[in-house]
């Protein structure tokens, strides 16, 4: 008989504000990550803390915010009214406190009501907050959310606002780096919310005279704009609008208070359907929803009193109000656009005729499709449960809070013995692999029809559950993982080509990411150093010294499940794929997959550490 577990009063404790968000960052800050993803924690950490500067900027307080990150080490910068010097302690480390509770200082605010700089605090290693206001200012430094030091000066010369410095912390955050490119999407898209706003980051200068024109304009080639941009202002609204001419699927970036709605919401689902609505009463034509929307890229930013998102890190809108006398989000936003899109159209014939035209060509390649589709999902029903090709986790998208989301991850594999080696090193909660056999077709200049016919293609569509868009995709972590050798690259270069030719939204959203896995072990009989590098190689063999052993790895499959487990567990290292804004969808899908040119073989043989005779095998 097992004995019986004592609960007393002893076991009865209270944390303190910095021991639980220490305890569980997730419930803060969502996934914590090391920085290869936008939606990682170092980079929430840096959004709350520009939150409260942009928030200033709302007020009519500030014009410009400068951002540094040297580093480790992240400074923001405003010039905002700077944070009451009495309070400059308290605002940084007191559970709810903060300005945002009064609406008379911030209305429709950004940043968390008193909670999103408690967990910046909280979270690193080294935290400094100063406030400058009124010829005075007041500091305090912290570490781990405790105070180490503060200061009041009487008198300073430096300018109204708030600067905010911190490194977070890397027993945390676990071997983290910040990719600029990521920090620049971010804060452009605050420039873009916010016109008349500067924001300096490491010297470089944003700026948006036009808003979501600009934001519509800066992330897809106006090559590939069917028409010019429709750009739709009011009183607590803005839209953009246009269709690809290229693109197959939807695509949406939407705001609430200037916060990035990555996952929608309430506002995003309103626009959609406002959007259908008002382009079938002005054609006159009961359109299928698809039809209409299909190639659609736009952007909608609202503002709300008060909203209420559906998790802390405020990536979807829950609120189905405005606030105050304002109508629910759904009226408003479609009163918006029957009454000025529906104004534009009749004013611009040109963009409408090209639309319809559009819409047209859609209903004609759907109903072209409609039977092939039916027998595809048939198909990919019958042949995922048969030959096993996705090995599935628990977590998904139709349990969208769960708090592992952000980290369930689809590793895209070759062969039995990497796949199967992935398969019992793999954490079930989170990772599922899905398994290709042999090398993936190319689809460069293909239609879409090739999705359904090939099976390769169509299982993996299935799995992914991105047929029609990505609201309802799987898994938020997309990973190839394939040898690093010349076939290994063929095949990243195929599969690139699928989600570039099909489904870019993956790749422009940040899902799709290549894993990094170990060139050598270098290891004697005290220490195992796994090295990604020759110079890793190198620093591993003179820091173990004497003779080590050297094992080149030529493949996954000859990783053990037991060594494979480090590699896309807590030390996972991923490179993201990321568009070059400089070249179109088209040309890239040209410069990749279409006839050698010497311009080409230089960037393979600099970038992909082949040999050339890749260049004729691609």
């Amino acid at each position: 008989m097992s004995q019986e577990t004592k609960y007393t009063e002893d076991n009865i404790r209270s944390l303190d504000w910095k021991e639980h968000i220490r305890m569980r960052p997730g419930m803060y800050i969502g996934k914590l990550g090391d920085g290869s993803s936008a939606d990682d924690g170092i980079y929430i950490l840096l959004k709350e803390v520009i939150d409260n500067s942009i928030d200033e900027f709302v007020m009519g307080s500030g014009k410009s915010i400068e951002v540094s990150i040297q580093g480790e080490k992240v400074t923001v910068r405003d010039f905002g009214r700077g944070i009451p010097l009495g309070k400059v302690v308290d605002v940084v480390s007191k559970m709810n406190t903060g300005g945002k509770y009064d609406s008379k200082a911030f209305k429709k605010s950004v940043g968390l009501n008193g909670v999103g700089t408690k967990a910046v605090n909280a979270l690193s290693s080294f935290f400094k907050v100063e406030s400058t206001r009124e010829g005075k200012s007041a500091s305090a430094e912290f570490s781990k959310g405790e105070l180490q030091n503060q200061e009041l000066l009487e008198e300073t010369s430096r300018r109204k606002g708030t600067k905010v410095s911190f490194i977070p912390d890397e027993t945390i955050f676990k071997k983290y780096k910040f990719r600029n490119e990521y920090v620049a999407k971010m804060l452009k898209n605050y420039v873009y919310l916010n016109t008349g706003l500067t924001i300096i980051f490491n010297g470089e200068k944003y700026f948006s005279d036009n808003g979501l024109k600009d934001l519509l304009e800066d992330y897809n080639s106006k090559d590939d704009m069917l028409y010019p941009i429709i750009h739709l202002k009011g009183h607590d609204i803005e839209v953009a609008i246009t269709h690809s001419k290229t693109q197959y699927s939807e695509e949406y970036h939407s705001f609430v208070n200037g916060q990035n709605t990555t996952q929608g919401g309430t506002h995003l689902a309103a626009f959609r359907e406002a959007f259908v609505k008002t382009i079938r009463e002005f054609y006159g034509k009961n359109f299928e929803s698809s039809d209409v929307r299909k190639s659609i890229i736009s952007a909608v930013a609202i503002k709300v009193t008060e909203p209420v998102f559906e998790s802390q890190t405020k990536t979807k809108l829950g609120s189905t109000d405005m606030g105050g006398d304002l109508p629910t989000v759904r009226t408003f936003i479609n009163d918006f656009l029957k009454t000025h899109l529906d104004n534009y159209l009749h004013k611009n014939p040109e963009t409408a005729e090209k639309l319809l035209r559009k819409i047209m060509q859609a209903e004609r390649e759907r109903k072209e499709l409609s039977g092939i589709r039916k027998l595809a999902k048939d198909r990919a029903k019958k042949s995922s449960l048969h030959n096993k090709k996705l090995r599935d986790c628990r977590v998904h998208l139709d349990d969208i809070k769960h708090e592992n989301y952000l980290d369930s991850t689809l590793f895209i594999t070759e062969g039995d013995s990497a796949s199967g080696s992935i398969t019992k090193s793999r954490n079930v909660n989170t990772q599922a692999v899905f398994s290709l056999k042999g090398k993936p077709l190319n689809s460069y200049g293909l239609s879409k029809k090739i999705v359904y016919e090939n099976e390769e293609f169509n299982l993996l569509q299935a799995a992914l559950n991105i047929e029609d868009g990505l609201d309802e995709l799987r898994y938020n972590n997309i990973v190839i993982a394939t040898d690093a050798d010349v076939d290994g690259m063929h095949i990243r270069l195929l599969l690139i080509t699928f989600f570039l030719q099909f489904f870019p939204e993956l790749i422009k959203e940040g899902h799709l990411y290549i894993l990094e896995t170990p060139l050598f072990r270098v290891r004697d009989k005290k220490e195992t150093v796994y090295c990604y590098s020759e110079e890793e190689k190198q620093a591993a063999m003179e820091k173990l010294r004497g003779k080590p052993e050297i094992t080149r790895f030529k493949g996954l499959g000859e990783i053990s499940p037991n060594e494979f487990v480090h590699f896309i567990g807590d030390d996972i290292r991923l490179d993201p794929v990321m568009l070059d804004k400089e070249m179109s969808i088209e040309q890239m899908l040209e410069f990749y997959m279409g006839k050698n040119t010497p311009d080409r073989q230089k960037f393979i043989i600099d970038n992909l550490k082949v040999e050339l005779d890749i260049v004729e095998e691609v």
